[in-house]
This record gives C-alpha cells, structure tokens and sequence, in this order.
C-alpha cells in the first residue's frame, strides 16, 4: 500500500489516506475488554478500540517516508472530524480538515486513522464497524477531492457475493443509490454510512483491491434523473439477524412494541426490518446486545437469514416478486417470511438454504437462466 500511495503522490496527486485496524486487532481489543467485564463502558471501549487505527497510520507513514516520499499521520481529533456523543456508534456532524490541508499544501502524503472522530466535548468517539469508510467520504467532501477510492481485499462490487454465487457478475459502474440499496441489503463492501454521507454530498466512489490491480467499480451520483436505471441489481445477504417478537399473549401489543422501537433506538441496535409485531436486529453491528433487556411482551425467537433481491423500484413489479418466489420453489425452498419494500424483495429462509437462495435467485433474476 505503501507503495501505491508514494506512486500517486509521485504522479503530482495530492493524496490523504484514510487506515483501518490491521487485521483482527478490533475484535481483538473487544474481546479483551469483555475480559475485564462483560458490560464496558461505551466512553472506555471507545478509547480502547481507537488504537488500533493508530497503528496502522504510524506504520504506513513511516513506511511511505522509507520509500522517500514525506508523509504525515493523523489521529481522526486532529483531523477534525467532529461527531455527536452517541459513543461507539457515532456520526460525523463536521469536519474541520485545518491541519490536513496544510500537510497537503507542504507537499506531504497524510495518513488519518479511520473509523474515529471527536465530540464537541472534546470525547474520542467511533464511528461504528466499518467507520473507516465514512472517514474517508467525508474527508473528501470536506476537501473537495475529485474523488474517494475505497481500497479492501476485493477487486470491486460483485452482483452478489463471489464466494457464495460462483456466476457473480463484477460491476464496472453503478449509482449511490443502487450500491446503499446493497450495502442496505447486506452487502459488506462498502459501509452504508459512507454511501449515505456520498450521497449527500455527491462524492464520486471507487471500489477496488487493495493491490492496485484491475479497474475496480466506479460508483456515481445519478447526473440526470430522467436516466433509466433499474431492475434487479444485486442479490445480497444480511445474516447474524436476531428476531424480537411480540408474545402471543401479550395484552398490549402496540403498547410493547412502541416500547421496544424507542429502547432499541436508546441502545443504538441497527434496524433492518420493523413492522407492529416484530422487528430485525442486525447483531454484528449491535455490541451491547447482551446488556439489552427486553421489555415486557416482547420475546426473542432467535436468529434469522434474510437474502434479497435489490434494485431501484423492484418492489413495485408483482411479476418480478412471483418470479423471485417461483425461483426458490425450483429448489425446493419455502421461506418463512418475505419482505417487500419499494426497492428490495426480501425471504427468511435457514442458514444451511442461504447459498441455494441466493444462487437461485442470482439465476432467475440476474442471469436470466433459471
């Protein structure tokens, strides 16, 4: 990477370089935490998780600096990232790129640990998992790039993934809209916070490996509106969903679940799904799920598989949902609940079914083989 970054700078680029932790030093640090106790508080896991960002920017900027290009690290505070107070989940509400724009105007590469900002009471916060991509986006509209790449361990966005539909089909070019309704979906990719923040802000997107190699997938703001843009885009899985209920003898159901949505928005829990008996909790992205009372009449019924099809304007076809259905009937899959939103088709199927869903559908729907 290093030596990616000092070949754009040598080319008269002005570059910032947003770092994740390395590996699975994240997960790590939280797990040491919980050794301490099961129940951390949000202000200290903050202060511990950041480190590891930290890391990564010390070492890249002095192994840019090996290769004899000046380069100069930065915690997400100097950077000027300033978010809300909502800790370990935090958003950015400002950026103040002061100290950034002067390395750049002394002709230095600056490195900024991702994923981290502070309060406006001066509190070190994170963004969430993922939270470096956000990091970026809004480093780039504050300082008016020409544009923001988002470099990981694959070569760009996939029409479903790679690993799981062997026919996955890679995107040269797709909308912010189409790549946060996948993201939305389940798509890890790219952070949904980040695409939202793009979107925002109309930053254009490059998704591609971290080796420098192939063309990745560009990812735009829609120029012209009148543009044709739809059908099914992608097929995506959002797995590690917890289901909360409302109890068959619940004698308030209305009064429970208002109760629920506003304690689960008090806790920060990632909503994917709610309607008025049960919502779906993403649980990678929800830490203190196990410190989360429920309240009374409400139940969790375990786990749950949702795979999606996603496109702009999806969910209006019936013909285009019947198909879907039709699809996973071919293999012999009855899901135990779909979903249908304006944008996405949606089916609760069992973990050892997800793979055969997600090919079946990528097939009838994408392919166009089924």
């Amino acid at each position: 990477m290093a030596e990616h970054v000092a070949a754009a700078h040598r080319n008269g680029d002005g570059v910032v370089v947003v770092v994740s932790a390395m590996g699975n030093t994240t997960n790590e640090l939280i797990e040491l935490a919980r050794q301490v106790t099961e129940t951390p508080k949000r202000r200290e896991l903050d202060m511990l998780v950041s480190v590891g960002e930290r890391i990564s920017m010390s070492l890249l900027s002095m192994a840019i600096d090996a290769l004899g290009v000046p380069a100069e690290s930065f915690t997400g505070s100097q950077s000027g990232i300033i978010t809300d107070e909502s800790h370990t989940n935090a958003k950015v509400i400002e950026v103040r790129p002061a100290r950034i724009e002067q390395a750049l105007a002394q002709g230095k590469v600056a490195i900024v640990a991702g994923f981290q900002g502070v309060s406006r009471e001066r509190e070190v916060t994170t963004l969430g998992r993922g939270g470096s991509d956000t990091t970026a986006v809004a480093l780039a509209a504050a300082l008016n790039a020409e544009w923001c790449e988002i470099h990981s361990d694959v070569p760009g966005l996939f029409s479903a993934d790679p690993r799981k539909v062997p026919k996955a089909i890679k995107l040269d070019n797709i909308s912010l809209e189409e790549a946060l309704l996948m993201s939305a979906g389940g798509a890890k990719v790219l952070h949904e916070a980040a695409l939202s923040y793009a979107m925002r802000h109309g930053i254009a997107l490059v998704s591609s490996s971290a080796d420098g190699t192939g063309k990745g997938t560009r990812i735009t703001p829609r120029i012209d509106a009148s543009e044709p843009i739809g059908g099914v885009k992608g097929i995506t899985e959002d797995s590690d969903l917890e289901i909360l209920s409302v109890m068959d003898d619940c004698s308030d159901p209305s009064t429970a679940m208002s109760k629920l949505m506003r304690d689960l928005a008090k806790a920060g829990a990632p909503i994917r799904i709610a309607s008025s008996s049960r919502v779906l909790v993403g649980l990678k992205d929800w830490p203190d799920r196990d410190a989360f009372e429920l309240p009374s009449g409400i139940t969790s019924l375990g786990s749950t598989i949702r795979v999606s099809a996603v496109g702009l304007g999806i969910g209006n076809s019936s013909e285009l949902f019947c198909s879907a259905l039709d699809s996973l009937e071919v293999v012999n899959i009855k899901p135990s609940t779909w979903y249908v939103t304006n944008n996405s088709i949606g089916f609760e199927v069992a973990p050892d079914q997800s793979r055969d869903a997600q090919q079946a559908l990528h097939a009838r729907l994408i392919e166009g083989t089924q």
